[in-house]
């Protein structure tokens, strides 16, 4: 019986990982204007909600710079607009725009950055889209964040 109550306990152990929410995800962007990635799913367990984008490519920032930018579906037009205006300097994000729930700063072939995205700020059942705001680039680069269970 002892026996028993060990085993179950071990699994237990060794499978709670397995069962705990993964709140965080890789989408990688290319020299192409391509996200890799075209659909996120962000366990409403979460409370934070890290999104690391990895430039594949080779090309410099103020060539074929990407970004990721998140906001309500309906507001994405807006937000890119009003980003192309900001510019570069800016990271092509309209400084202290409400409509933008999270955003990362502009980055070049081989590198790498994170944003994170307080899931309290999201609702389930809303449409959100990440996209890059590189003048250019939101019509190929985008793709659709939900909130799952």
């Amino acid at each position: 019986m002892i026996r028993k109550i060990l085993v179950i306990g071990l699994l237990c152990l060794f499978t709670t990982p397995a069962i705990a929410a993964e709140c965080k995800a890789t989408v990688e962007s290319t020299d192409a204007m391509q996200f890799k990635t075209g659909a996120l799913v962000v366990p409403a367990a979460c409370k934070q909600f890290a999104i690391t984008l990895k430039h594949t490519g080779k090309l410099p920032r103020n060539v074929m710079g990407h970004n990721l930018v998140l906001g309500r579906t309906v507001d994405v037009g807006a937000i890119n607009a009003d980003g192309m205006k900001a510019g570069l300097a800016n990271q092509y994000v309209k400084p202290g725009d409400a409509r933008v729930l999270a955003a990362s700063k502009v980055i070049g072939g081989g590198e790498s950055t994170t944003v994170n995205i307080p899931v309290g700020k999201l609702k389930a059942g809303e449409s959100y889209t990440y996209f890059c705001s590189f003048p250019g680039h939101a019509a190929l680069m985008k793709g659709t964040l939900s909130v799952g269970k």
